[in-house]
């Protein structure tokens, strides 16, 4: 009873061990965990099977880019979990704590060891909560004059860091996603209105038979006129400004919309390419929802230059907004550049103004470089706010790792103008101008019909195998082709049933 009485006592006065807490408890604990990982894992498995049944393939591998996040930071957590025993043990000289702190130490007869969990802890109030877990590596590395790599409470926090900058990413980008579709959105009714335009067969051939002087064209005018030929740095100026507001006008959308129809689907004038747009851009969502390798290297970088006094993540959120500036520049510029060849070599057009699609207008001649300068973009300033609200929620606001409020406000603020400007107008920009490039993607056709011209190329090389070197070989090529032309007979919403055999061959 005594001995029982000593477990009880200690149980009340420190913390309970397992072999010592009632097993209602580990049951009732394990039971919860369980349950809301069911149900996370549920509803995962549900809205993957809702966006299938919905055809949306893109949103679906978006997802699975999301599961794939999740199982990261899961294999994260095991290993810190693990292997905290033996970070603990590794033990390190006093000196060595001494720099690149992120909160000065505070003078006075504290031990090198208390002082290194301060440092590591960023001294908060809950600097005690893991002291007598702490306690066998502090005692270990005491008797050798040393102090351990990291404490129980910093692996702790730094735990519960990488998780809330994995969620906060994720959600960054999908409101980032929403609102620029939402807005995207809105070109639609432009898109219909084009659409029963071309319906009226007798007006259209009239109208390209008419001869128009270029600099009376929409689109010449607010992207030509005014700036001229050599005003290099006037052109800059002008599409930095344009973006703040109108940044895809009507005649900017019909303009670029016939140019990508000219180019990569000639003759067939009712091709959807706001529906294709969209659909290109939710392909592209998978790429920018997911942490990629590089950014976890920033991660590590931007942790090792949160020195105090330094103020580092305070001049660390220009670089987003900086480079948010410069992207929607560049495209907007690009969109001028199309106006500037058309204008400079023609003096009047017979029929509707077309501008051609080219890698030479994006940088490096890779328009996919701008998808990479967003998704680090979002990345970055998803870091930002995951962090105040890491440190605010876990230390408090008037934590030494918080800083002044002179540098807080302005990271705040410069966060949310990120957020607004890349939603309603890089992300759509991005959408429209970056199929100005040489080539389309994939995405212009249906996943069945991908599927199908797979498995069509599959047959007939199997064929031929099998046939090689019979006389039956000559008759492979008109079956083949019949094959090729029930598959593409099939429906897709891009692209209208009416469309000649010409257009068919112009896509592919």
């Amino acid at each position: 009873m005594a001995e029982g009485g000593g477990g009880e006592g200690g149980a009340i006065g420190g913390e309970m061990k397992l072999e010592h807490t009632p097993t209602w408890i580990v049951a009732a604990v394990c039971s919860i965990i369980v349950l809301i990982s069911l149900i996370a894992e549920r509803l995962l498995h549900h809205l993957g099977k809702f966006l299938k049944k919905k055809n949306q393939k893109p949103l679906f591998e978006a997802l699975q880019k999301v599961k794939e996040e999740l199982m990261l930071l899961g294999f994260i957590s095991l290993l810190l979990t693990v292997f905290q025993g033996a970070i603990q043990r590794i033990c390190i000289p006093p000196n060595w704590t001494n720099h690149l702190l992120p909160c000065k130490k505070d003078e006075g007869p504290t031990s090198g060891a208390e002082a290194h969990f301060r440092a590591h802890s960023f001294v908060g109030a809950g600097a005690r909560r893991l002291l007598s877990e702490s306690d066998f590596g502090s005692e270990h590395c005491s008797s050798k004059h040393k102090v351990p790599l990291l404490s129980l409470e910093a692996i702790h926090q730094l735990h519960i860091f990488i998780f809330v900058l994995a969620i906060t990413h994720v959600t960054f980008s999908l409101v980032t996603m929403l609102l620029g579709m939402i807005k995207i959105r809105e070109w639609k009714h432009w898109e219909d209105a084009i659409q029963k335009e071309i319906k009226g067969d007798g007006f259209a051939s009239a109208a390209s038979r008419k001869v128009t002087h270029v600099h009376q064209f929409e689109f010449i005018k607010d992207r030509f006129q005014g700036i001229g030929k050599d005003s290099v740095i006037l052109s800059w100026l002008h599409s930095f400004a344009k973006q703040f507001y109108g940044s895809v006008t009507k005649s900017d959308y019909t303009t670029m919309r016939l140019g990508f129809i000219m180019t990569h689907c000639r003759g067939n004038p009712k091709f959807n390419f706001h529906k294709y747009m969209v659909r290109a851009l939710e392909a592209d969502f998978k790429k920018v929802v997911g942490i990629s390798w590089y950014l976890w290297v920033f991660v590590v970088i931007f942790l090792l230059l949160n020195v105090g006094g330094w103020h580092t993540y305070f001049w660390i959120a220009f670089i987003p907004l900086v480079l948010l500036l410069a992207v929607g520049t560049k495209l907007e510029h690009v969109i001028t550049q199309l106006a500037h060849e058309v204008a400079e070599k023609h003096s009047a057009i017979e029929g509707d103004l077309v501008v051609k699609p080219s890698d030479e207008h994006f940088w490096f001649h890779r328009p996919r470089i701008v998808l990479y300068l967003i998704h680090f973009i979002l990345f970055q300033n998803a870091f930002e706010i995951a962090f105040f609200f890491w440190i605010l929620t876990t230390y408090g606001f008037d934590s030494c790792i918080m800083g002044q409020v002179g540098f807080i406000v302005p990271r705040l603020v410069i966060g949310i103008i990120i957020q607004i400007l890349c939603s309603y107008s890089t992300l759509p920009l991005y959408a429209i101008v970056t199929q100005m490039g040489s080539y389309f993607k994939k995405a212009i056709f249906d996943e069945h019909i991908q599927e199908g011209l797979v498995g069509w190329a599959k047959k007939v090389k199997k064929r031929k195998e099998q046939k090689m070197g019979t006389n039956n070989t000559s008759i492979e090529e008109p079956s083949a082709n019949i094959e090729l032309k029930s598959l593409m007979g099939k429906k897709d919403p891009l692209i209208d049933e009416g469309k000649s055999s010409h257009g068919e061959e112009s896509m592919l």
